[in-house]
């Protein structure tokens, strides 16, 4: 039977090793430090984009090692977005746009004018965007490559939740949840994959998913978002595999139950207690215990070798409860 020429078959052994974008990092210089070792380890470098729980995104830059990578991050004005851009910029980022809808940008001013005054080498610019919108997406990236440069790294942040039974859940109510959680990041992962597909740059793409995409978490009723988690855990297996042969490392976290402000309010009171009790940790995580993942899965040697996976950050909440399923 005479194969399909409109089909991309890749076989072992039909690309030479020469060919490949992710060849490994070169050694040390040996006259490094073992200071400068380990600032190089995790040193990110190039520009970013990142979704936060908000429809939008970062863009960032960095000149640490090599000043042609850019970085973006979507996602910019929410608590964990912010988190994660701070501990970017602290590990070498020199430029950060943020995409985000334009009354998100200016309840974030104070928090963006923070990051400007501790970062003040850095180019940090905000770009209005809803990541649900395709057309708003390629404006957004058109505009943070031409302030920023070429971009290297695409973290994203954007999602909502919502606490309904399935039973009262209106059909626009879930068309929004996969919207935002699911579409809003495949949008913005095309536009920049395009991206580093067509500068042959290479890059990192990290999704934030969520350990409901692993469980169906208890006593919430939220299968929309659990759905919408489950949807993004595959499309990062899926971009892996599809753009590693273009030097793109795509990998995603899996929070478990953290303090922002998605966990607030008081219809979350009570399962805030049970959240933290079948915890082994007996906590919520706080923003800042994710960055150190993310530095890893964005740097340029820490993660060079990391490509498909998932990094859960819960406390070990979702270990616990597959003993107690044993």
């Amino acid at each position: 039977m005479a194969s399909d020429p409109t089909i991309p078959w890749i076989r072992l052994g039909e690309v030479d090793i020469t060919s490949s974008l992710t060849q490994p990092p070169p050694p040390f210089p040996p006259t490094n430090s073992a200071s400068d070792n380990a600032r190089q380890r995790f040193a990110i470098t190039g520009n970013a984009v990142c979704t936060s729980p908000h429809p939008y995104s970062i863009l960032c830059q960095s000149t640490i090692l090599r000043t042609d990578q850019p970085n973006a991050v979507t996602g910019g004005a929410g608590t964990l977005a912010l988190s994660s851009a701070r501990a970017l910029l602290e590990h070498g980022l020199s430029g950060l746009a943020l995409f985000d809808l334009p009354s998100a940008l200016e309840k974030g001013t104070a928090q963006l004018t923070a990051l400007r005054e501790d970062f003040p080498s850095a180019k940090i610019t905000p770009i209005p965007c809803n990541v649900t919108l395709e057309t708003d997406v390629q404006a957004a990236v058109q505009a943070a490559i031409t302030t920023l440069g070429n971009i290297r790294i695409l973290c994203c942040f954007a999602g909502i939740v919502n606490v309904v039974p399935s039973t009262d859940m209106s059909l626009d109510a879930w068309k929004r949840m996969q919207d935002v959680n699911v579409t809003g990041s495949w949008i913005v992962a095309q536009a920049v994959g395009r991206h580093m597909i067509t500068h042959q740059s290479g890059g990192k793409i990290v999704f934030v998913a969520s350990i409901s995409g692993h469980r169906v978490n208890y006593p919430q009723p939220q299968v929309a978002y659990n759905v919408s988690k489950a949807a993004v855990l595959h499309m990062k297996s899926c971009l892996a595999a599809e753009w590693t042969r273009y030097g793109i490392h795509v990998n995603s976290i899996s929070p478990g139950y953290m303090d922002t402000v998605l966990n607030e309010g008081d219809p979350l009171v009570g399962h805030r207690g049970v959240w933290a009790d079948r915890n082994p940790m007996r906590r919520m995580g706080a923003p800042q215990e994710l960055t150190g993942p993310l530095v890893l899965l964005c740097s340029d040697l820490g993660g060079s070798y990391v490509n498909g996976v998932d990094i859960v950050v819960d406390g070990g909440g979702l270990y616990q409860q597959v003993m107690n399923n044993l």
